[in-house]
């Protein structure tokens, strides 16, 4: 009897779809990350492991060439969360540029006084340049949706992630000292694809210095953050737990094609989004 082995619980409709005649299903009841010692008692009852399905579209924390090796398949889930992450980069955007969190916070404590001409001013998008680093399908969407704020001038820049970049001396770390040194001082900085591109202690400096004015932050390196990291204590810096794709409608769309990857695999078919190695 094939088998398939959940390691998160899966939203009802996904879960409907698992029930397949002549499947067994294993699936964790929790939403928490499957320890190393769990996943591999886990997929133990599974010595003929035929594919993997991620519910994301990155795929960064699966080893492809080991993959490659033992012909096991794997998918994600491209375009489903598009319109989602470039909602939310947007909103940090505007949290961030027009301070939103730093006023929530002052009526929380009281800070809330009379009317006054400048305070808490922050910036308005009306007027602006706006540089998108990677100008794929979310880069298009979140270009979309910042036109009807009168966005002045739109540059974008585009790359392709190579696997094997660090061979020939590619750095990992896009946004750095040198890069925040070129930056206008004005500039915000806003990061919704991977932590790692951010050299995060760079941007501390950066911040505090007033290097740049403010940073927007949905993702980080690593995730969790750190308690204790510099840059919570922050005022300019909004960040938030990598959350892109944190609506239900998304994320049981995500969770879906990730069950259907898997049954096309079943019935003999290829998959319908592979990741390619």
């Amino acid at each position: 009897m094939a088998r398939i082995y959940v390691t998160r619980c899966l939203p009802e409709d996904s879960t409907c779809l698992l029930q397949k005649e002549g499947v067994n299903i294993s699936m964790r009841s929790t939403d928490d990350a499957v320890s190393k010692e769990e996943l591999i008692t886990g997929i133990s009852g599974c010595p003929n492991l035929k594919v993997i399905a991620t519910v994301s579209v990155g795929f960064d924390h699966i080893d492809l060439e080991e993959c490659k090796k033992r012909n096991i398949l794997v998918s994600n889930t491209p375009r489903v969360s598009t319109d989602a992450v470039a909602e939310l980069t947007v909103g940090l955007l505007l949290a961030t540029s027009r301070r939103l969190m730093e006023c929530a916070n002052a009526v929380k404590i009281g800070d809330w006084k009379s009317w006054g001409l400048l305070w808490m001013c922050g910036t308005e998008l009306r007027g602006s340049n706006v540089g998108i680093f990677g100008l794929g399908r979310i880069g298009i969407a979140i270009a979309t949706r910042l036109q009807s704020f009168g966005v002045k001038q739109f540059y974008y820049t585009d790359i392709v992630d190579i696997p094997q970049a660090s061979k020939f001396g590619a750095e990992r770390e896009l946004f750095n000292e040198k890069t925040f040194a070129k930056m206008k001082r004005n500039s915000f900085l806003i990061n919704a694809a991977r932590g790692g591109v951010i050299n995060q202690k760079d941007l501390y400096k950066a911040l505090i210095s007033g290097t740049i004015r403010g940073a927007g932050l949905d993702v980080t390196d690593p995730e969790p953050m750190a308690k204790d990291d510099p840059l919570l204590t922050l005022n300019n810096c909004v960040i938030l737990p990598h959350i892109g794709s944190n609506t239900m409608k998304t994320r049981t769309e995500m969770a879906s094609l990730a069950v259907n990857n898997v049954l096309a695999i079943f019935d003999g078919k290829p998959l319908l989004t592979p990741v390619p190695y």
